[in-house]
């Protein structure tokens, strides 16, 4: 095999490891409906599996970090995968809540703890400095693709259940799981060591808790943290338009799930062009968030003022345009710390804390979100929507004060020189 196709499908196989390990943390993505029936749980408790996984993922970033740049990536990726693959086979077995938050924790530690920096590595060591940039964007290309084919097999392996949701809702479990081990099998033949040692000997800067320390006492540091909220929680709440198409709009779990594939999963093919957009139309990836923030904060607000007659089809429709640009802005929300001028050398120390902040809506906003649900009924959607939109404006603030401090961050640095 030729080091050039070797290279393009390693970074498929990337792509499929990404899409599919995350099958289970955030099955409720695509297959709300079915795992709250299956389980017999109610939308706080379902919302709460989620909160136990965004815990154990921000106590284990940091220390998760700085192990990656100890092992092996390839190691790392395998054990990863295969590990998630057994918690999806063990949750299908069980079905019971109690193991389940167990295995929501365990999760953190198969697809949060060395994962997700192991991954990112392994990208940036298979290219060259000179297309990095295409590397990472072929990644979330194919990140995107996996993605939704690895639901659309578990979607169309629940359909042939014959409408036993809980049946159906295993066998999905089942096809889903065993994705991440083929992951992990190409993964195994495809990625070699070679490269790994050139990689460490980049004098890359790694974590020092000094710079924690000098991090913490910043007052940036924390507006970046809360603008990755703002971003990531829009890019996570897309998913409640699932169960509002199917309980408001009333059309199927099984076409709801299909359009949730689109939504999540195809719209990430978007993630480059949103970086195009802030590098060559803005010239400023803030000014992009904050143009961003500001017309998702319109399109969930005219959630809100939707017709009553309103066709499913046509409101089925109107969810991706909300997707669609949440998925342009989360491709470079993270880009933002390099923006606000602090310095390179704590990047990856900046990155840690903005994650442990940014994820934050994975536990807060799920169970809220679940609550208010299980409160008001479908008249709960109204409040989540209503409660995004605001945090839209608040995100396209906290985006221009980061604009603000990069520039005369520069500009103190230019005067220096």
């Amino acid at each position: 095999m030729s080091p050039k196709l070797r290279k393009y499908l390693t970074i498929l196989s990337l792509g499929l490891a990404g899409g599919s390990i995350y099958f289970l943390p955030y099955i409720r993505n695509v297959f709300y409906d079915a795992q709250i029936t299956s389980m017999g749980i109610s939308n706080t408790q379902s919302g709460m599996l989620l909160t136990m996984y965004t815990i154990g993922n921000m106590i284990l970033y940091i220390p998760g970090g700085i192990l990656a740049d100890k092992v092996s990536p390839k190691k790392a990726l395998v054990v990863s995968l295969i590990s998630t693959a057994l918690l999806t086979y063990v949750y299908a077995f069980t079905m019971n809540y109690a193991v389940s938050l167990v295995i929501w924790l365990g999760l953190s530690f198969s697809t949060a703890f060395v994962f997700w920096s192991s991954l990112m590595k392994a990208v940036r060591i298979i290219g060259t400095e000179e297309e990095q940039g295409f590397m990472y964007g072929l990644y979330y290309a194919c990140n995107g693709i996996t993605g939704a084919l690895t639901n659309a097999l578990a979607l169309n392996v629940y359909r042939t259940a014959g409408g036993d949701m809980a049946q159906g809702f295993f066998r999905a479990l089942l096809a889903g799981g065993s994705v991440a081990v083929v992951a992990a099998v190409l993964l195994l033949v495809l990625m070699n060591n070679k490269n790994e040692s050139e990689a460490g000997g980049e004098n890359e800067p790694k974590f020092q808790f000094s710079d924690l320390g000098k991090l913490l006492r910043s007052p940036f540091i924390w507006i970046v943290s809360f603008a990755i909220l703002c971003g990531y929680g829009f890019y996570t709440s897309t998913s409640y338009f699932n169960p509002y198409l199917t309980e408001v709009m009333g059309i199927s779990p099984e076409d709801s799930g299909l359009i949730s594939i689109i939504r999540n999963y195809l719209l990430l093919l978007l993630a480059p062009v949103g970086g195009l957009i802030a590098d060559k139309l803005f010239k400023s990836t803030c000014k992009w968030l904050c143009t961003a923030f500001l017309i998702l904060s319109v399109l969930f607000a005219a959630v809100l003022i939707l017709p009553s007659d309103i066709s499913p089809t046509a409101a089925s429709l109107y969810t991706l345009i909300p997707g669609a640009v949440a998925m342009m802005m989360y491709g470079v929300v993270f880009s933002t710390v390099s923006e606000a001028g602090i310095p390179r050398a704590m990047t990856g120390t900046a990155i840690g804390i903005a994650s442990i902040i940014g994820y934050i809506p994975d536990s807060l906003y799920s169970v809220l979100f679940g609550s208010w649900l299980d409160r008001h009924g479908a008249a709960g959607y109204n409040y989540i929507f209503g409660f995004l939109a605001i945090s839209g404006v608040i995100g396209a603030v906290l985006a221009i004060l980061v604009y603000r401090n990069g520039k005369k961050s520069k500009l103190a640095q230019a005067e220096k020189r």
